[in-house]
Protein backbone atom coordinates (compact mmCIF):
# COMPACT_ATOMS: atom_id res chain seq x y z
CA UNK A 1 0.00 0.00 0.00
CA UNK A 2 1.61 3.13 -0.99
CA UNK A 3 1.71 6.26 1.36
CA UNK A 4 -1.32 8.09 -0.14
CA UNK A 5 -3.38 5.34 -0.27
CA UNK A 6 -2.67 4.56 3.71
CA UNK A 7 -3.52 7.82 4.84
CA UNK A 8 -6.60 7.50 2.37
CA UNK A 9 -7.69 4.88 4.12
CA UNK A 10 -6.75 5.91 7.58
CA UNK A 11 -9.15 9.08 6.85
CA UNK A 12 -11.89 7.29 5.85
CA UNK A 13 -12.08 4.52 8.84
CA UNK A 14 -11.27 7.70 11.54
CA UNK A 15 -14.17 9.89 9.53
CA UNK A 16 -16.54 6.63 9.39
CA UNK A 17 -15.86 6.08 13.08
CA UNK A 18 -16.12 9.49 14.43
CA UNK A 19 -19.37 10.00 12.49
CA UNK A 20 -20.99 6.58 13.93
CA UNK A 21 -19.22 5.83 16.99
CA UNK A 22 -19.42 2.51 15.94
CA UNK A 23 -16.16 0.14 16.00
CA UNK A 24 -14.46 1.65 18.22
CA UNK A 25 -14.07 3.41 21.74
CA UNK A 26 -15.51 6.93 23.11
CA UNK A 27 -13.78 8.26 26.14
CA UNK A 28 -15.19 12.11 27.99
CA UNK A 29 -12.59 12.89 30.64
CA UNK A 30 -13.63 13.97 33.84
CA UNK A 31 -13.64 17.54 32.72
CA UNK A 32 -16.00 16.72 29.91
CA UNK A 33 -18.48 14.33 31.96
CA UNK A 34 -18.78 17.40 34.27
CA UNK A 35 -20.75 19.31 31.30
CA UNK A 36 -23.05 17.50 31.85
CA UNK A 37 -26.08 15.77 29.21
CA UNK A 38 -26.57 18.70 27.36
CA UNK A 39 -22.94 19.25 26.56
CA UNK A 40 -22.31 15.12 25.87
CA UNK A 41 -25.61 15.84 23.38
CA UNK A 42 -23.83 18.60 21.59
CA UNK A 43 -20.26 17.17 21.41
CA UNK A 44 -21.46 13.97 19.53
CA UNK A 45 -23.62 15.75 17.24
CA UNK A 46 -20.41 18.30 16.20
CA UNK A 47 -18.07 15.27 16.29
CA UNK A 48 -19.95 13.83 13.51
CA UNK A 49 -20.51 16.77 11.52
CA UNK A 50 -17.15 17.98 12.44
CA UNK A 51 -15.35 19.28 8.90
CA UNK A 52 -12.86 21.84 9.54
CA UNK A 53 -9.49 20.51 9.19
CA UNK A 54 -6.68 22.05 8.21
CA UNK A 55 -2.91 21.79 8.37
CA UNK A 56 -2.55 22.87 11.48
CA UNK A 57 -4.91 20.43 13.49
CA UNK A 58 -4.30 17.72 10.61
CA UNK A 59 -1.03 18.07 8.81
CA UNK A 60 -0.85 13.93 8.16
CA UNK A 61 -4.73 14.48 6.69
CA UNK A 62 -5.48 11.56 8.60
CA UNK A 63 -8.87 13.33 10.28
CA UNK A 64 -7.69 12.00 13.94
CA UNK A 65 -7.89 15.42 15.64
CA UNK A 66 -10.17 18.99 16.18
CA UNK A 67 -11.18 21.43 18.22
CA UNK A 68 -15.04 22.01 19.53
CA UNK A 69 -16.69 25.20 20.90
CA UNK A 70 -19.09 23.99 23.26
CA UNK A 71 -21.14 25.93 25.92
CA UNK A 72 -18.18 28.70 26.02
CA UNK A 73 -15.59 25.44 27.34
CA UNK A 74 -12.87 24.82 23.78
CA UNK A 75 -12.86 21.01 23.53
CA UNK A 76 -10.20 18.84 21.95
CA UNK A 77 -10.82 15.68 20.31
CA UNK A 78 -7.98 12.98 19.46
CA UNK A 79 -8.08 9.54 17.82
CA UNK A 80 -5.34 6.99 18.82
CA UNK A 81 -5.07 3.60 17.37
CA UNK A 82 -4.78 -0.08 19.41
CA UNK A 83 -4.19 -3.05 19.17
CA UNK A 84 -7.81 -5.00 19.59
CA UNK A 85 -7.22 -5.80 23.25
CA UNK A 86 -6.25 -1.84 23.98
CA UNK A 87 -2.91 -3.35 24.91
CA UNK A 88 -0.60 -1.82 22.36
CA UNK A 89 -0.26 0.58 19.89
CA UNK A 90 -2.04 -0.56 16.80
CA UNK A 91 0.71 -2.17 13.91
CA UNK A 92 -1.38 -0.93 11.46
CA UNK A 93 -4.17 1.67 11.74
CA UNK A 94 -5.44 1.32 8.17
CA UNK A 95 -6.31 -2.30 9.15
CA UNK A 96 -9.41 -2.79 11.06
CA UNK A 97 -9.04 -6.41 11.61
CA UNK A 98 -5.85 -5.28 14.06
CA UNK A 99 -7.16 -1.84 14.85
CA UNK A 100 -9.27 -0.53 17.67
CA UNK A 101 -10.00 3.37 17.68
CA UNK A 102 -10.27 5.51 20.47
CA UNK A 103 -11.54 9.04 20.32
CA UNK A 104 -10.78 10.67 23.42
CA UNK A 105 -12.62 14.08 24.20
CA UNK A 106 -11.28 16.31 26.86
CA UNK A 107 -11.30 20.36 28.00
CA UNK A 108 -8.62 22.19 26.08
CA UNK A 109 -7.19 22.87 29.71
CA UNK A 110 -7.08 19.19 30.33
CA UNK A 111 -4.52 18.36 27.10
Amino acid sequence: MSTAEYVRSVRALNDQFRKTLKSGTLIFTSGVMALGGSAHEQVLKRLGAFEAFDTGNDPHGEHDFGCLEIEGQRLFWKIDYYDLDLERLSTNPANPSVTRRVLTVMLAEEY
